[in-house]
């Protein structure tokens, strides 16, 4: 168990808004396709997701509303067994992102966020693992270290979204429901390093 606290915390002060800022403006500048980028790295920050949740979701599953934002179905997670899933939310940044996706993707692929093979997508989910390399490629091309590109993982969209959301003002209700947390406690692991300056807002 120890083992674990470690894997979460150990990897939580560098992931957050900045980075993913960073990370999205170097992919522009490096990657005549950066849509294909950054597609699973503002989707996943936004839904605090993990990545197997992340690599699982349908295009039947998302719906966009009036306000500009998605309403996304998370099915079944390691934190929901009996496979009741949950309702997110997005950004309007990840709608549009998401709209541009689906118009270059095309209509016929059942995964929201599939393969690419020679430039075409293909109608075969992305891999975890692939989601994990886009977030450290998108590390380094950001200007990270080593060390911390080495640090960043799947699990980065996760932990760093939910840091900012403390950050931005949000109580850990509202946290646990965008996130779909059971137990404060948990929740409490992966807010340990947010940098959040309760005096900030002060005079």
């Amino acid at each position: 168990m120890q083992k674990r606290r470690h894997s979460i915390l150990g990897k939580s002060k560098v992931h957050g808004s900045r980075y993913l800022e960073r990370a999205r403006l170097a992919l522009e500048q490096s990657c005549a396709e950066c849509i294909k980028c950054r597609r699973p790295i503002t989707r996943g920050y936004d839904l605090l997701t993990r990545r197997s949740e992340l690599v699982v979701l349908q295009t039947s599953d998302i719906e966009f509303r009036e306000d500009d934002t998605m309403r996304v179905l998370i099915r079944r997670s390691k934190a929901d067994p009996l496979g009741m899933g949950r309702i997110a939310f997005s950004s309007r940044r990840s709608a549009d992102l998401i709209g541009a996706w689906l118009a270059w993707r095309g209509p016929d692929i059942a995964p929201l966020f599939c393969g690419i093979y020679q430039g075409n997508p293909i109608n075969r989910p992305l891999g975890t693992t692939k989601v994990k390399l886009i977030i450290k490629e998108a590390a380094a091309a950001a200007g990270f270290g080593p060390e911390d590109v080495k640090a960043f993982s799947g699990h980065s969209l996760r932990v760093g979204a939910a840091q900012d959301l403390l950050c931005a003002g949000f109580d850990t209700a509202a946290i646990m429901r965008a996130g779909g947390w059971k137990s404060i406690n948990m929740l409490d692991r992966y807010l340990e390093f947010a940098e959040h300056n309760v005096w900030g807002v002060r005079a």
